[in-house]
């Protein structure tokens, strides 16, 4: 099984011991006030470096100040970094896998108030603000700093390092002809604008080696008007292993492309690979691909095929640390999945806060995690509800050893997670939940249904501890009319149940994460639906590249959407409010669908009076909030036991 995926590759004198990469990421933090690595990122990748991975990049290592990236990434532009990247290498190398770092110049995408690029164009999306021009001379230094970075990396004892020449940073803007319209020897022609990157690997060979492996990203499509395209990145592929490149790592995309860098789950996994694929045909050198591949079986098919040499993971490592050694040893069931929702890994990060990870509390405090995690004394714990708190948490506990049981109200689990899994697109959601409840079994954890919690299970169990994961629902809204129109009203909850039909004109109330996701449930039936949301913004709650792939299904389908509305009555067949100052009228629809509030379901908080368990509220019974902040909490409450 696996056995392509689990064979050993070689790239110029480094022998990687499987074909499975951990990308670099962003993931600010792990720096102190110099942006020398700390303890913190020290931990994060000896995590991962344990759980097998065959190589592994550091992530953001910046060649100049002036184009970090973000505040908290690792610096390479001094000798002061190496002391703490010697330590760091010290650490991970141990566990053999191939540790390199990926250097790079955001450019014009830096969070920074002076910006530069080949020229004065602002970045299209995400990173605003004015930039400056290159002059020549500048163009030149820069070059060097790649150079000298890579110089430092090696004697920090770094196996090879990685030019970031894609996803809009410094090097591809050089590439691409809508951010080049330099007039001199680095624009114009395809030879010129690939002139700055060919001149960084030769100072990198200059100065840290022609035998020091670099790779280079670089993108097979920027999928960007007048943008970098995959006929371009067939041309310079043979052009670049014949100066030298160790290998090519084949990604897309740009901050503002119709194809986002980091995709959501609307998007088919493996969404790059045909990329790599096409690259592959070009040059003798290893080529790696990237983008949503998920599951092990996939990754060895890609390499079976020929498509690729290596399959970079990036979220997948985030998601779970042992990745490839539960893949190798056939417990690809144990792997805990990414789901796709971008959320605690690019969002976060992108809001120039430290990155993290929805089903994995774990991320980025490797460092603080303890050691033991068997308790002196073994408790009896009594969970409420298999919803994804309530499921965390049960496994969290049965991991520490306490004896766990859990039950649910309902016949299955899940909760509203598994509902939002029913909606187009969304499917992956049921993977944490599948995870969970695998786990579980593996644990052996008994779980019951169509139980809710009652004096009789205290009196039965006698728990030492009760954790209520009990849930939330719709709350009904108090509007002028709402219970008197003719027209039906169902919540998101039951009609995602089947409890309740819409008709085929539907007004839905809600414009956050759940509102505009039943929207699209309903309009991929065909429905003709409207959402009226009071808030400025839609479905704030999610990641920024999720909420994109859902408009733009939301834009197919026809969805009309309101903001700023405050809604003056229901009538009969419709509604009257206003959006934006304007009056609007709407007639002729049948459904109501309520989607906005959430309230805590918190009735058995009352069973706690003459019980000696002591009563936990976790999740969504907490109070209403995102699947990160449940599963985070959930687990936390078993640790901290």
């Amino acid at each position: 099984m696996l056995s392509h995926l689990f064979s050993p590759i070689r790239i110029k004198d480094l022998t990687v011991k499987n074909r499975l990469m951990m990308s670099a990421m962003s993931i600010n933090f792990g720096v102190d006030a110099h942006c020398h690595v700390t303890d913190q990122l020290t931990a994060y990748f000896v995590a991962r470096a344990r759980g097998g991975a065959g190589m592994m990049l550091v992530g953001g290592g910046s060649v100049h100040p002036g184009g970090q990236e973000l505040p908290d990434l690792p610096q390479m532009y001094e000798d002061a970094c190496i002391p703490a990247l010697q330590r760091m290498v010290k650490q991970v190398k141990p566990y053999g896998a191939v540790f390199g770092v990926q250097l790079m110049h955001g450019g014009r995408q830096s969070y920074l108030p002076e910006k530069v690029a080949p020229s004065a164009i602002p970045a299209p999306a995400v990173v605003k603000g004015d930039v400056r021009a290159l002059e020549p001379e500048e163009i030149a230094h820069l070059a060097g700093c790649f150079g000298d970075a890579a110089r430092r990396c090696r004697e920090a004892g770094f196996d090879f390092i990685e030019i970031h020449g894609a996803h809009g940073y410094l090097i591809n803007q050089f590439m691409s002809p809508n951010a080049n319209i330099r007039t001199d020897q680095y624009g114009g022609s395809f030879e010129n604008r690939t002139r700055f990157l060919f001149e960084i690997l030769a100072e990198i060979q200059a100065k840290a080696g022609e035998d020091f492996p670099a790779g280079i990203r670089i993108n097979g499509n920027d999928y960007m008007k007048n943008g970098w395209e995959l006929a371009d990145t067939l041309r310079l592929a043979p052009l670049l292993a014949a100066a030298g490149a160790a290998y090519l790592h084949v990604s897309a995309g740009v901050y503002g492309s119709t194809e986002l860098t980091i995709p959501s789950m609307y998007t088919p996994q493996g969404c790059f690979v045909h990329l790599a694929a096409a690259v592959k045909k070009t040059v003798d050198i290893p080529v790696i691909t990237v983008g949503r591949i998920k599951d092990p079986a996939h990754a060895d098919q890609i390499i079976k095929t020929g498509q690729a040499d290596m399959v970079a993971l990036g979220r997948s490592f985030l998601a779970d640390p042992y990745y490839p050694e539960k893949a190798r040893t056939g417990r690809g069931d144990e792997i805990r999945p990414c789901v796709g929702c971008c959320l605690g890994c690019i969002h976060a990060v992108l809001a120039k806060e430290p990155g993290g990870c929805v089903v994995n509390p774990d991320v980025g405090r490797e460092y603080r995690l303890p050691t033991q995690t068997r308790p002196g004394k073994k408790a009896k714990i009594l969970v409420a509800g298999a919803g994804p708190a309530g499921l965390a948490s049960a496994r969290q506990f049965a991991l520490a050893g306490h004896e766990v049981l859990v039950c649910e109200q309902g016949p299955a689990s899940g909760g509203l997670l598994g509902l939002a899994a029913k909606a187009p697109g969304r499917g992956e959601l049921k993977d944490i939940l599948a995870f969970f409840t695998r786990e579980l079994a593996r644990l052996r954890v008994p779980v019951h249904y169509d139980t809710p919690l009652s004096r009789q299970i205290l009196k039965k169990e006698t728990p030492d501890h009760v954790v209520l994961a009990t849930g939330s629902l719709p709350e009904m809204p108090v509007i002028k009319g709402l219970f008197t129109t003719s027209i039906s009203l169902v919540t998101s909850v039951d009609l995602l149940k089947g409890k309740e039909m819409a008709g085929s004109r539907v007004i839905v109330l809600g414009g956050g994460m759940a509102g505009l996701v039943v929207a699209d449930f309903l309009a991929d039936q065909g429905k003709t639906v409207v959402v009226l949301n009071r808030k400025k913004s839609f479905a704030e709650e999610m990641s920024s590249n999720d909420r994109y792939y859902l408009r733009e299904r939301l834009k197919k389908n026809r969805v009309t959407l309101y903001k700023k509305v405050a809604v003056q009555a229901f009538t009969p067949d419709g509604v009257r409010f206003t959006s934006n100052g304007e009056t609007v009228v709407l007639q002729g629809f049948d459904t109501v669908v309520i989607s906005e509030k959430h309230q805590a379901v918190r009735d058995a908080k009352i069973l706690e009076k003459g019980s000696p368990a002591r009563f936990h509220l976790i999740g969504d019974a907490k109070s209403p909030r995102h699947l990160m902040y449940c599963i985070s909490e959930a687990e936390e409450l078993a640790l901290s036991m």
